[in-house]
């Protein structure tokens, strides 16, 4: 029988990466809990395919004595859903253990993000260091170009590192973007990002004209890495420089939390909470709904600011 389950486990993963396109790093986060899970289930005689709900709470409470986080427990019980839904698709099962299950409690932590001063500091220094002609302008350049994409579509770091060479041809209006799962998404772009894209495309020309680039790199920011483009550990770490220089503490930046405050700002100024899920590329509105806390703080401003109510109290004040 265990034979049986750990072959339900490698159809569940091959549907995984075949129809979904899930990432490896997925794949084997999805191996790892439900190797654990049925290590578990082993130990009481149960087969994987065959628990039922009382197996998988016992598992559940197993987490907890362990000393696992709820975070950590949410994932895993997310991994076990996803599962047994397979197993019932496939008609492996006749119903779905997992769907009396309770998730953990957790409290959701906010988003680090940057107000707009830090990332105007930023994005200054980073447009006078370009502006720079002595030695290492490339570099600075491509900073800057990284930095204003980063800020004005709120792309993956993962995304932001792989865009292809052929970006450069989309004359600076929209930029599609290849998230999660291969899903595209198309974003517009910023008159300053397509700015220090275009200053940017023209230095790398002249470094590929010069040899100091590959010429057959099918990178925007090709690098001599192991990838063949610029790593985001190295763009993270370059990131957290120009912070120091711009007098932004370094501890409060990272290419993700640009991310966040690309949210937040566009929410703050009144964007949809759709129209930044479909920006983000997140796959389910829940994932945008991080955010709401800048929603609420407008909702508040906005009726202290509009409702009569309000206005009379202030003028008693």
């Amino acid at each position: 029988m265990r034979d049986r389950g750990r072959l339900q486990v490698e159809a569940f993963l091959e549907m995984l990466s075949a129809e979904r396109g899930a990432a490896d790093n997925t794949l084997q986060s999805y191996q790892r809990d439900l190797d654990d899970m049925a290590d578990f289930l082993n130990e009481k005689s149960v087969a994987i395919v065959e628990a039922a709900s009382s197996d998988l709470a016992d598992y559940l409470g197993d987490l907890v004595a362990r000393g696992f986080a709820p975070t950590s427990q949410a994932r895993r019980l997310a991994a076990m859903r996803q599962f047994y839904k397979f197993l019932y698709a496939e008609g492996v099962r006749g119903d779905d253990p997992t769907g009396i299950l309770d998730a953990p409690r957790k409290s959701r932590p906010l988003p680090k993000t940057l107000g707009t001063d830090d990332v105007t500091r930023l994005l200054t220094q980073a447009e006078a260091e370009a502006a720079d002609p002595s030695p290492g302008q490339f570099q600075r350049l491509r900073m800057l170009a990284l930095l204003e994409l980063l800020y004005a579509t709120g792309m993956r770091v993962s995304e932001l590192v792989t865009l292809p060479l052929r970006t450069l041809d989309t004359k600076g209006r929209f930029l599609l973007i290849k998230g999660k799962g291969n899903k595209e998404r198309m974003v517009p772009l910023s008159r300053s990002a397509s700015a220090a894209m275009e200053s940017y495309g023209k230095a790398l020309a002249q470094e590929l004209e010069k040899g100091r680039v590959d010429k057959d790199s099918p990178w925007l920011f090709p690098a001599a890495s192991k990838e063949g483009h610029l790593p985001r550990q190295v763009f993270a770490r370059e990131l957290k420089n120009l912070a120091i220089r711009a007098g932004v503490p370094p501890s409060t930046i990272s290419p993700h939390v640009m991310r966040h405050a690309f949210a937040s700002h566009l929410l703050a100024n009144g964007a949809d909470l759709r129209a930044v899920q479909e920006l983000l590329g997140h796959s389910d509105i829940s994932t945008t709904q991080i955010y709401t806390h800048v929603l609420e703080e407008r909702l508040q401003a906005l009726v202290q600011n509009h409702h009569p109510l309000a206005k009379q109290q202030k003028k008693h004040e």
